[in-house]
């Protein structure tokens, strides 16, 4: 059997002899009304077709012509064919009628008898390295060479210890025999031939497992790659569809994403929102978790569904969600006394012994939600309409005693947090009021007028002023944080992380001169260390900021520490993740200073002399967790913030060339 690891990605664009063919005739059935308007290889994944988006990882493989059969729509693909980057690569092969998996490749011979091709079905997404399977193939002298995956539930292809085909159950269903103890694997749809499995299939309407049984019998080598662990999303009903978009959004690191040829107006959004090119979002709309297609015009509420130009497709929450987090669904006791209560009290009348309380179920979903680096796990639960969040973390979670007693004195201060509603200390679990999914960073996502963008800032900035001011000044109520000093060490760790984890690390840049950049960073943390300190939030950026009913509220603040306020107005106010025009940030810079003025005794020479080294601080914290979060935790849409990060901290780095010289030749050198 040949092996093919998870996390296999391309590595070079060495092009190999193989022609490709992409069936693509049928009628995908189970994914009407859709198909309805366009074929299914041509239903888009975030303004780009399936078949694109296999084509542009295929082709590039690939060095010869592309065969894609044609029934279903078939001038739909013939016009996409056309404009499409490789129009003169393709060649169509009609059907009338369709002649199954192997009828198609029979009915192609002319152009794939000639040497070997990969068979791609069109509504397959696989992340695998296609040049290594190319390589496996050509160099292992096998007749097939076919693409699975261990799942039960679809493994109905029979095999050796050598990965040999020695028959396969039900032939065309991907159904296994349960009956049947034996070594089996699921097709995923895509397979490397020589020209000769030709010869074992018959003319017409036939399946391509006759011709792998057949030729394995023949005494050819018909073996499987093992690709368990790749991700593979076979696309044929609206919820593998729905989780193939989603998966996409999250690779990307969003919850939204709207085309550049959709039209969005005044709406509110929650949980996972697309808009793809040529369809609308009204004025006064509601639209949570759905995916509009191509020619959607939606107004009212619109939750958990497909919403296309004459139709709606309803779906189940779980479906509404990339992989990872359908995987991690898990079933709750709503006895457990972490649930009981507030889910008893969450109904009205609903009191102890009530009926209603005995007719409630006593199992309910929990569905994992969240993108960031965090290892917590959070989770909605939900029944009868009420939700809540389910905080889980490890066991040796240090902060999770620190999150609960920060909660319960911010809320105490009226610091805008999530209400904390039932705890369970000895397994690290906690149950918080439910937000929704909307961040500060989501909501900006979609068009919204300057006005709205300013007024929702000066909420957020209100927010941060409470806490730097009346949290503040009770901050001898919770000993955890007032024994918690973002002080010296803290910050020349933010700067060696910046230097270990983004320059060294991302960036593969030598550093030259090592002590007099510590030298400089030893100058600046002393400069934002000797300044007058308050609660910080310490990540105060759009993504730990919510808007929930109309306001902002604010989230992940376990880390908040004593420390210059600037260094949080350094986080919100020059942001990678979303970039203020400047007339604008100067314009909420003076409001928040107004607003520190009138509550307290602050210091705002203090805070301007502060402001740049804080800034200086804070981008280079950033770019460092981006380094690390990309390299060693995997999450590499983190990367795309980089450049706006690093625009940001040349900025700093210009204002203070000639007190940190050093460090300005080095953040010019990045």
């Amino acid at each position: 059997m040949l092996p093919a690891s998870a996390g296999d990605k391309l590595v070079k664009m060495r092009e190999y002899p193989l022609d490709l063919f992409l069936p693509a005739a049928g009628f995908g059935e189970r994914l009407r009304p859709a198909t309805s308007h366009l074929p299914k290889p041509l239903l888009p994944i975030l303004g780009t077709p399936i078949i694109e988006r296999i084509l542009n990882k295929l082709a590039r493989v690939c060095d010869g012509k592309i065969g894609i059969n044609l029934h279903w729509k078939a001038d739909l693909l013939r016009a996409w064919a056309g404009a499409s980057p490789w129009s003169e690569r393709i060649v169509f092969f009609p059907e009338d009628p369709i002649l199954g998996t192997g009828g198609a490749l029979k009915n192609a011979e002319s152009m794939l008898s000639k040497r070997p091709f990969i068979v791609h079905n069109s509504d397959i997404l696989l992340d695998i390295d296609f040049a290594r399977l190319a390589e496996a193939h050509l160099s292992s002298g096998n007749t097939a060479t076919l693409v699975c995956h261990r799942l039960p539930h679809l493994s109905n292809v029979v095999i050796d210890d050598s990965g040999q085909v020695l028959d396969v159950e039900n032939p065309g269903a991907s159904r296994p025999d349960s009956s049947h103890i034996a070594n089996k694997v699921a097709y995923t749809g895509i397979a490397v031939y020589s020209p000769e499995i030709l010869g074992f299939l018959p003319a017409g309407v036939s399946h391509a497992t006759v011709a792998w049984v057949a030729a394995s019998k023949a005494g050819f080598k018909v073996r499987v790659m093992d690709v368990t662990g790749a991700y593979w999303n076979d696309v044929g009903d609206p919820a593998t569809f729905a989780r193939g978009v989603l998966d996409a959004l999250r690779e990307r690191g969003e919850t939204v994403y709207l085309s550049a040829g959709a039209r969005c107006g005044k709406v509110e959004i929650d949980g996972y929102v697309v808009l793809e090119s040529g369809s609308q979002i009204r004025d006064g709309a509601r639209v949570r978790n759905c995916i509009l297609m191509p020619g959607a015009d939606a107004t009212g509420e619109h939750e958990n569904s497909i919403v296309g130009p004459d139709y709606e497709i309803s779906l189940a929450e779980a479906d509404m969600q990339p992989s990872i987090h359908a995987a991690e669904k898990k079933r709750v006791p709503l006895g457990d006394p972490l649930f009981a209560r507030h889910f008893r009290a969450a109904r009205p009348g609903a009191g102890r012994g009530s009926a209603s309380s005995a007719s409630s179920p006593l199992w309910s979903d929990a569905i994992l939600v969240g993108l960031g680096g965090s290892d917590r796990r959070y989770y909605r639960v939900r029944n009868d309409g009420w939700t809540a969040i389910l905080m889980e973390c490890r066991p040796e979670d240090p902060d999770f005693e620190r999150h609960l007693a920060y909660t319960r004195f911010f809320a105490r201060h009226t610091v805008p947090v999530p209400a904390l509603l039932t705890e369970d200390s000895a397994n690290k679990r906690a149950l918080f009021e439910d937000l929704g999914d909307t961040s500060l960073y989501a909501y900006l996502a979609l068009p919204r007028d300057h006005e709205s963008i300013e007024s929702m800032y000066r909420d957020v900035l209100r927010s941060l002023v409470t806490l730097h001011t009346t949290a503040t000044a009770h901050v001898n109520e919770c000993p955890l944080l007032e024994a918690r000093i973002f002080d010296y060490d803290y910050l020349r760790w933010e700067t060696t992380y910046f230097l270990d984890r983004f320059v060294t690390g991302l960036r593969r840049v030598e550093v030259a001169s090592r002590p007099a950049l510590d030298e400089a960073f030893h100058r600046l943390a002393q400069c934002v260390f000797t300044k007058p300190k308050v609660i910080i939030h310490r990540d105060f950026q759009c993504q730990n900021i919510m808007v929930h009913a109309g306001g902002p509220r604010i989230i992940d603040y376990q880390g908040a520490r004593l420390a210059p306020p600037a260094y949080d107005i350094a986080s919100v106010l020059w942001d990678p993740y979303h970039r203020l025009d400047d007339g604008m940030r100067e314009r909420l810079l003076a409001y928040y200073l107004d607003g520190m003025k009138a509550g307290t005794a602050f210091d705002e020479t203090a805070f301007r002399e502060s402001l740049v080294a804080c800034r200086l601080q804070r981008h280079m914290q950033a770019l460092g967790a981006y380094g690390f979060l990309s390299e060693v935790k995997g999450k590499t849409y983190f990367l795309k913030h980089v450049p706006e990060a690093l625009r940001l901290l040349r900025e700093d780095a210009a204002a203070v060339r000639g007190d940190y010289p050093e460090l300005a030749r080095l953040i010019a050198s990045l």
